[in-house]
């Protein structure tokens, strides 16, 4: 250590970059005390966290969380650690306890990354890299309150910085340094299971590596050793690794590698899918385009760091020395994107899973921009050789060694210039720092209604406590109802006031059937078409909203009438007639009501009142062309005059807007079948297999289709699975595949 202080006390980059790293250490846990939840906090991990801690404090009887197969696919590293330390001292407000903890993680992250450039370029890439992580919104607002992402991000940074180290001691690695990769790398793991991917950086570059000094004959005649002593090295830390991993997940200890493959499978078949809002449409996270990751990473992150990428990739792979680091970054930051685009993986919420490739993806840019400066300075420096009819020597010296500094002074200012936008945004729209939209990308007046915002629920804190401070109590004196469908983080910041208040789940396009006083709605999951309507959003009833650079991320509603919810209830018990005066009144107040103009639209439906349900259908449809339940109404309206042609059309729309509506697809099947079309009946029902929305209705429609075609009961379904199998096949869900050719063949 002491010889690290000498080597470097007299470098004024090392200087500045100590002094930044000091400043973010606290910045940022500062910043994160205004931060709202994120939407899995509450709502899976932190109760998770206490399953793991009854775990280990029970010492293995209670076994709660090994039967939570959703949440133990994830260690929960942080959440374990995190609810160790309020159990162990008390701390109520274990949300803000837990944002400086993961402030603190996003500032290792930070670290590290200035470290790797530092490691292999020089300090001023290093305060280079500092300041871009610093300021990229997207990176800094996860580090309030991301337990997962951005602990896997920084985590995995530590290790890939090790991973280096390790590479640089070759071929005699430092223990110190094992145990170091192998602390950060359990850690990586224990946060998401894609962290085994850093021993494949390791083995894949110590390979690398040695092929390159073994060219440059820098190995001599201990190769045999060097490769033996590595290869123990190597197997070594993977064996501490993994068992400092499982001691910390209780979800593999009874089974350390069946369950780990068993992750490893069922992870990289992630079902899980919802829908988000990109290019102007809501799109199934399972079937968005490939380019979804590059193309949100290109349009959330500081222009910056795109242009410090381009410089990398000019200046940093000039001199055939400096390409094995070049690649070595290049390759962290791009495979884990490219492994996202080539298996068309599951992801959503932007590129927050691939969060873990953005801190070297900085260290590329910072490593750009000191590529830059130096051939600036190299350019300057030959220069200052060609100075004539000058006999002022001291001079002449002087404005040589003024020049460097100049130009790294010059660096900074461009450097700042190009990050004026994401500070700006920082400041402004604090702590909303990740809803950032760069200046590629138009920014938030571009992005909104054409892609994510808030979708992690962070404005629902500013918005609970806005009811908090603000709301009017009701004439009984009955406790106010707050509805909202992010319920598990609103409640949170309810929890003090529960004599007064009482949060209730509600969706969005199903509040008029509930009962409430306020609501709480982010527009995470509303229709583009809806929330870029100028009359019918925010809607009439709304009374605060919350804004990032003016465009409304989460809206509270104040209930001025209770009409539409007595309209449902009078609906219930089928007394329609009571039923549309209440939803009419409703209507009267806000034409924009979903839930009171669906009810109005089936109680007209079911008295066969078509013309006036037709008018309601209309309206809705005005605010709401994609909208799937006011188009089911549509063509249930078209089945019913008997125009099936249209009916059909809409069908077919509904399904182009949502392929995963079932509802269309069965009805199209009835109009087939009501026009002795069995054909498109069967194709129209099949295409449910092929999106893995087949449900009990649809398989006893199928069975009843092949057995009037003439098949018993046992040739029917055999008919059924394999039809079943060959589509799970085509989309190589082998698996499942497998199971559905087991009964066709039990049943020949």
């Amino acid at each position: 250590m002491n010889n690290f202080f000498k080597e470097n006390k007299k470098n004024p980059w090392f200087w500045v970059f100590t002094i930044l790293s000091i400043v973010f250490l606290f910045a940022m846990p500062i910043l994160s005390l205004d931060a709202g939840n994120s939407g899995d906090e509450d709502g899976f991990q932190w109760p998770y966290a206490e399953q793991i801690y009854n775990y280990y404090a029970s010492g293995g009887q209670d076994t709660t969380c090994l039967q939570n197969d959703d949440m133990g696919m994830h260690g929960g590293f942080f959440d374990q650690m995190t609810y160790a330390f309020v159990k162990w001292f008390n701390i109520d407000d274990y949300s803000q306890f837990r944002h400086i903890c993961n402030a603190l993680f996003g500032w290792i992250g930070i670290l590290f990354a200035g470290l790797l450039a530092y490691k292999l370029i020089g300090w001023r890439a290093a305060v280079v890299t500092l300041l871009l992580m610093f300021f990229s919104p997207r990176y800094l607002g996860n580090a309030f309150n991301n337990p997962k992402d951005l602990i896997f991000a920084s985590t995995m940074m530590a290790s890939i910085y090790y991973v280096a180290c390790l590479i640089k001691e070759y071929p005699k690695p430092k223990i110190s340094t094992s145990i170091k990769l192998s602390v950060f790398a359990a850690l990586a793991i224990v946060s998401r299971f894609a962290g085994y991917l850093l021993f494949a950086y390791l083995v894949l570059f110590l390979i690398i590596y040695h092929i390159r000094l073994n060219k440059k004959n820098s190995l001599k005649k201990e190769n045999a050793k060097t490769i033996g002593r590595y290869i123990l090295y190597v197997t070594s830390i993977g064996i501490v690794t993994f068992g400092i991993s499982i001691a910390l997940w209780p979800y593999i200890m009874s089974s350390p590698i069946k369950t780990t493959m068993k992750i490893f499978t069922e992870m990289s078949q992630y079902t899980i899918a919802l829908r988000q809002l990109f290019e102007g449409s809501l799109q199934w996270s399972d079937a968005l385009p490939w380019y979804y990751t590059p193309k949100y990473i290109l349009m959330t992150i500081p222009i910056a760091v795109i242009f410090g990428m381009l410089l990398f990739f000019i200046f940093c792979w000039r001199k055939k020395e400096d390409r094995f680091w070049a690649f070595f970054v290049f390759f962290t930051f791009f495979f884990p994107v490219f492994w996202i685009v080539y298996t068309r993986a599951n992801v959503y919420g932007g590129w927050r899973h691939a969060m873990f490739a953005y801190p070297p993806m900085v260290v590329a840019a910072g490593m750009g921009f000191d590529g830059l400066v130096r051939w600036i300075e190299n350019k300057v420096q030959g220069a200052g050789h060609k100075v004539q009819d000058s006999n002022n020597e001291e001079q002449q010296n002087a404005a040589k060694n003024w020049k460097p500094v100049m130009v790294n002074i010059g660096a900074v200012v461009v450097l700042l210039a190009l990050l004026i936008g994401p500070i700006r945004h920082i400041v402004a729209n604090h702590p909303y720092e990740y809803v950032y939209f760069n200046e590629l990308a138009g920014g938030i007046d571009k992005a909104y209604g054409n892609y994510e915002l808030d979708y992690y629920y962070h404005s629902t804190r500013e918005a609970s406590e806005w009811i908090i401070a603000n709301a009017e109590p009701n004439a009984d004196g009955s406790k106010i109802k707050v509805a909202t469908w992010h319920l598990a983080s609103v409640a949170y910041f309810f929890r003090n006031d529960t004599a007064k208040f009482q949060p209730l789940f509600c969706r969005w396009y199903e509040k008029g059937n509930n009962d409430w006083d306020y609501a709480i709605f982010t527009i995470t999951g509303m229709a583009p078409e809806q929330i870029t309507h100028a009359g019918a959003f925010p809607p009439p009833d709304c009374v605060h909203t919350i804004n990032v650079d003016g465009k409304p991320i989460c809206i509270i509603l104040k209930r001025q009438s209770k009409d539409d919810f007595i309209g449902n209830q009078y609906k219930s018990k089928n007394q329609a007639d009571s039923a549309i005066l209440c939803f009419q009144k409703a209507l009267q107040i806000n034409p924009y009501n979903e839930a009171a103009l669906n009810n109005i639209i089936e109680c007209y439906l079911m008295k066969g009142q078509l013309d006036s349900a037709k008018m309601y259908i209309d309206q809705e449809l005005s605010f709401l062309p994609k909208y799937e339940t006011g188009n089911y109404f549509l063509a249930h309206y078209y089945m019913t005059k008997g125009d099936m042609d249209n009916a059909i059309k809409t069908c077919k729309y509904i399904i182009d807007c949502n392929f995963k509506f079932s509802g269309a697809y069965h009805l199209m099947c009835n109009i087939y079948l009501r026009q002795n079309d069995v054909a498109n009946a069967e194709k129209t029902l099949l295409k449910l297999i092929d999106v893995d929305q087949l449900d009990d209705a649809g398989v006893q429609q199928l069975i009843q289709i092949y057995k009037a075609e003439g098949l018993d009961d046992r040739g029917a379904y055999r008919k059924l699975y394999k039809k079943m199998a060959t589509s799970l096949d085509k989309r190589d869900k082998k698996k499942e595949a497998q199971t559905y050719w087991d009964l066709y063949h039990q049943l020949r």
